[in-house]
C-alpha cells in the first residue's frame, strides 16, 4: 500500500508550508531517510526525508503551492502501484476542500486513469487554482477561466500558468486583441516598472525563478519594513584594540575550561545588551499607535543561510554573561544551518544584530526587523593609524551602523545608544564583570 508523504508542522505558529524544491521526479526510486524535497514555511526551510523505501508514485503538491501542515503532498510505493484519483485529489486539497471538489465533479467524469480534465467553472472565484498560480496569472493579466488545469480534479497549477504565459508570448495578436494586450501590458507595467521598461524579448529570454519559501517571506518583510517605518541609519567606529587583546587572552581559557570559543560577536552582543538596559527606548517596538518599551532583552542574531537570512532569538539575553551568550549564539546558528531550528525560536526579538564583517563590508544600511525599533549592523575590523594625543598609533577600528525607527525615537537618543555600545566595546573589562 502506498505510503503518504505529508507536509510537516515546523513549529506551533506554522499555518502553511510549501515545497520549495522536489529533489525527485515521479517514478524515481527513493530510500527511507533520503532527502526528497525542501519544505519552507513563513520562517524557516528544512529538508524532508522519505518515510519509506520505494518509488515516488505521485507528486500531489507542486513546488511553490502553499498547503496546511498535515496535507498529503505525495505518495511512495512499489513500482507500478496505482494511486486512486480520490486519494490523489485529497492529497492536493486543503482540509475541508475535498467535499466541495467532489461535488463539483460531473456525474459522467472519467474514471481513474481517464484523460479528460475537469471543465473550468465560469466564475474566477470558483475555479480551483493554487495561490501561487493565481498570483502569477494576475500579474501576467491572464484570464484564469481560459486556462486548462492539469492538477488534481482540474486544479490550475503554476506550470499551467507558465505554459499559458509562454503561449501568449508566442501567439500573434489580432487587431482587436492587440489593444487589449496593450492595456494589459500597461497594467502589468504599472505594477512592475522593470518589466515595462525591458526591451522586446528581454523577459522571454531571462531565467525566471519563482519566489517561494524563505525568499518570499524575506521579500515581503523587507518591503513591509521600509513601507511601514521611518528608518534612519547612524554610523561610527569603535576602537576595539583592547577588546581584541582581551578576547585573545580569554579565548584560550574559555576553550579549555568551558569548551566555548569566544568571538568578537559575543562581546558585541554583551555590549548591546548592556546598552539596551541603559537606553530602554531603543529596546522597544512600534505596534499600532503605541510604543511598547520592554524591560527584558530578547536579542536576535542574524544568520545567513544558502537560501536566505534567518534571525534566531536569544530570550532574556540580559540575564546572560559573555560565555552564556556565546553558547546560545553558536547553538542557534548551528541549528539554523542544519535546518533544526523551529519557527518558535525565530519570533519575539526586541533588537537585532547583523554582522557582515566576514565579507569585508565596512558600513551598510541594515533594514529593521519590524516591529523592532533598532538593528545594529557590524562591519569588518580594520587596522588604521590613529592619533592618540600627539602619538600616531596603529589601532583596530570596528564600523557600526545603527538603523532605528524615527517614529519611536529621535536622532539624539539613538546616537546616545550607539555611543554607549562604542564606549562598552572600548572598555571591554566592563563586559566580563
Amino acid at each position: 500500500m502506498a505510503v503518504e508523504v505529508v507536509m510537516p508542522k515546523l513549529g506551533m505558529a506554522m499555518k502553511e508550508g510549501s515545497v520549495s524544491l522536489w529533489h525527485k521526479k515521479e517514478g524515481d526510486p527513493v530510500t527511507k531517510g533520503e532527502i526528497i524535497a525542501n519544505i519552507g514555511s513563513e520562517k524557516i526551510e528544512t529538508d524532508l526525508e522519505a518515510p519509506a523505501d520505494g518509488v515516488l508514485l505521485k507528486i500531489a503538491v507542486p513546488e511553490g503551492e502553499g498547503v496546511p501542515p498535515g496535507t498529503i503532498i505525495g505518495y511512495i510505493g512499489q513500482p507500478g502501484e496505482q494511486v486512486g484519483t480520490a486519494a490523489a485529489g485529497a492529497a492536493g486539497a486543503k482540509p475541508g476542500e475535498n467535499a466541495a471538489a467532489d461535488a463539483a465533479l460531473p456525474s459522467d467524469a472519467a474514471p481513474a486513469g481517464g484523460s479528460a480534465p475537469a471543465e473550468a467553472p465560469a466564475h474566477g472565484r470558483d475555479i480551483k487554482i493554487s495561490p501561487v498560480a493565481r498570483k502569477m496569472a494576475e500579474a501576467a493579466g491572464l484570464d484564469i477561466a481560459k486556462i486548462t488545469g492539469t492538477g488534481p480534479q482540474g486544479r490550475i497549477t503554476k506550470e499551467d500558468v507558465e505554459h499559458a504565459i509562454a503561449n501568449a508570448a508566442s501567439t500573434p495578436a489580432s487587431a482587436g486583441e492587440a489593444a487589449a494586450s496593450s492595456d494589459s501590458q500597461a497594467s502589468v507595467g504599472s505594477t512592475n516598472p522593470a518589466l515595462a521598461a525591458a526591451p522586446s524579448g528581454f523577459v522571454e529570454h531571462a531565467e525566471q525563478i519563482p519566489v517561494a519559501g524563505i525568499r518570499k517571506v524575506i521579500a515581503a518583510r523587507m518591503l513591509d519594513s521600509l513601507q511601514q517605518s521611518a528608518q534612519l541609519t547612524l554610523t561610527l567606529r569603535a576602537d576595539v584594540t583592547d577588546l581584541l587583546a582581551l578576547q585573545k587572552r580569554m579565548s584560550e581559557t574559555a576553550q579549555k575550561q568551558h569548551e566555548v570559543k569566544l568571538t568578537v560577536t559575543d562581546f558585541i552582543a554583551r555590549a548591546v545588551v548592556l546598552s539596551l538596559k541603559r537606553h530602554k527606548q531603543m529596546n522597544s517596538a512600534y505596534i499600532g499607535d503605541r510604543i511598547h518599551v520592554f524591560d527584558h532583552v530578547h536579542l536576535g542574531i542574524a544568520v545567513a543561510l544558502d537560501k536566505g537570512l534567518v534571525v534566531p532569538v536569544i530570550r532574556h539575553a540580559d540575564q546572560y554573561s559573555v560565555l552564556d551568550l556565546s553558547r546560545h549564539i553558536k547553538a542557534l546558528a548551528q541549528q539554523a544551518r542544519s535546518g533544526q531550528l523551529g519557527s518558535d525560536a525565530l519570533q519575539g526579538s526586541t533588537f537585532t544584530i547583523t554582522n557582515l564583517g566576514a565579507y569585508g563590508i565596512d558600513y551598510f544600511t541594515p533594514i529593521l526587523n519590524t516591529p523592532e525599533a533598532g538593528i545594529l549592523g557590524v562591519g569588518a575590523v580594520t587596522d588604521t593609524p590613529v592619533y592618540r594625543g600627539d602619538e600616531l598609533q596603529r589601532r583596530s577600528l570596528l564600523p557600526l551602523s545603527l538603523t532605528f525607527d524615527h517614529r519611536v525615537l529621535d536622532g539624539a537618543p539613538a546616537a546616545e545608544f550607539l555611543r554607549a555600545v562604542k564606549d562598552a566595546l572600548e572598555d571591554p573589562y566592563r563586559l566580563v564583570l
